[in-house]
């Protein structure tokens, strides 16, 4: 498909994309009237600016099947968000929904260096959470044989990854960090396992992690990208060819880039926050839904006719002001990186003391790592905060493991600052 035939066929189905929703959906139809616009009005793919965007509060406010645009007895399956902060989103599909999805899983596994025939043993936690299902299917469409491990019983898993000999692992790059230490624990050899890919998502990583975990495994780290009020995992997937950021499958969604302070849409190039419209999408259609994830669409390499998006390593949610510095956790994460003694496990607590806000990082230490190399890694890392970020913090190194996780994810930020 040509660049001018992927944007013929974006047009098309965004025109029906726009009717389905305005038709089925009473959020839509309203914030379209309240805006001025109706469907019929979107004659280019840059009229879609002219739209209202949908943010993750229309699913909490719609909950539970407010957004869905078909009936219930076409739903074939339900996932939802934790809801850890709020009342969960929850997302419906279709079965030619998830007959999408587990192509765009294939073919993101095709992109990583899959190939029919291969294990995968998939460590994202199954059940609500949208990775570990939508990870199996794809595996399962791709012609691999699927390891559905699923999350935690991290010794088991080293275990397996022994014994079953699967040359690709779909997990968290956090938890996949995690296996490593217990491979080190059991005495095991990382790289001499049979793994040869990692398609590692669901959390925003570093180049820094990227090379962390090549450096102690051999295998090629990729990033798949998506979220479930999107679809779930494959909406982006990594190229192993190129490592050079995301190819959006544009056949199936329709990125934007806006600035996250004045909502303008963004040139080629210019950083901001996403936006995905989905394209086809039967139960559950998003219209400029805000992902928050921070990034820039970037020319197609491997997959030329397909857009790229920068590797994501903020949220517009997760950046913290702290005495008036703004700072996001991947940049702490990047000098953990380079801290001996202690692992990228980490947390920042958020207090006021004083009427003034302070941070503490807590970071586990590595299995090993002497009380002077614990000392050394603290000191370290206040200063590299210091001069890398320009603010003070306090730095706890903790036990290994101490960190509480949560389907194979650590909470990066806990907010005490109204306590």
């Amino acid at each position: 498909m040509t660049v001018a035939e992927l944007r013929d066929h974006q047009l098309a189905r965004l025109k029906a994309t726009l009717r389905h929703a305005y038709d089925h959906v009473e959020l839509y139809r309203r914030k379209f009237d309240a805006a001025g616009v109706a469907p019929e009005d979107c004659r280019t793919l840059a009229d879609l600016a002219r739209f209202p965007f949908t943010i993750k509060a229309d699913l909490r406010d719609t909950y539970p099947y407010g957004m869905f645009a078909v009936p219930m007895s076409e739903v074939r399956r339900i996932h939802a968000s934790s809801g850890t902060t709020g009342r969960p989103t929850v997302v419906g599909y279709t079965e030619h929904d998830l007959s999408v999805w587990a192509d765009l899983v294939a073919r993101s596994i095709r992109a990583a260096g899959g190939r029919r025939g291969h294990r995968v043993h998939i460590a994202y936690g199954y059940g609500l959470f949208t990775g570990g299902l939508g990870a199996h299917d794809g595996a399962e469409r791709a012609g691999c044989t699927v390891i559905p491990a699923s999350g935690g019983m991290t010794a088991r898993q080293v275990q397996l990854i022994q014994d079953l000999r699967p040359e690709i692992i779909m997990v968290t790059p956090s938890y996949l960090l995690t296996l490593l230490d217990e491979f080190d624990r059991q005495g095991v050899d990382p790289r001499s396992t049979s793994l040869r890919i990692g398609i590692l998502g669901a959390e925003p990583w570093t180049e820094e992690m990227r090379r962390e975990i090549e450096g102690r495994t051999g295998i090629h780290a990729v990033d798949i990208y998506g979220l479930s009020e999107v679809m779930g995992p494959g909406v982006a997937q990594e190229c192993v060819e190129t490592k050079d950021g995301l190819h959006i499958w544009e056949d199936h969604f329709y990125p934007e880039v806006v600035d996250p302070l004045t909502d303008q849409v963004q040139a080629e190039g210019e950083s901001g926050e996403l936006v995905f419209t989905s394209l086809g999408k039967e139960a559950l259609p998003v219209i400029r839904y805000r992902t928050r994830d921070l990034t820039r669409l970037l020319p197609g390499t491997a997959r030329p006719a397909f857009r790229r998006m920068e590797k994501v390593t903020g949220r517009s949610d997760d950046m913290i002001i702290l005495r008036g510095v703004n700072l996001f956790p991947t940049q702490i994460e990047e000098i953990l990186l380079r801290t001996p003694g202690v692992a990228p496990h980490f947390q920042l607590r958020l207090t006021r003391r004083d009427r003034l806000d302070r941070m503490a990082v807590r970071v586990e230490a590595r299995p090993g790592a002497t009380a002077e190399q614990r000392a050394a890694a603290a000191a370290g890392i206040a200063r590299g905060v210091k001069d890398g970020v320009g603010v003070t913090v306090e730095v706890e190194v903790v036990e290994p493991y101490e960190l509480e996780r949560s389907v194979g994810k650590i909470r990066r930020i806990v907010d005490l600052r109204e306590q």
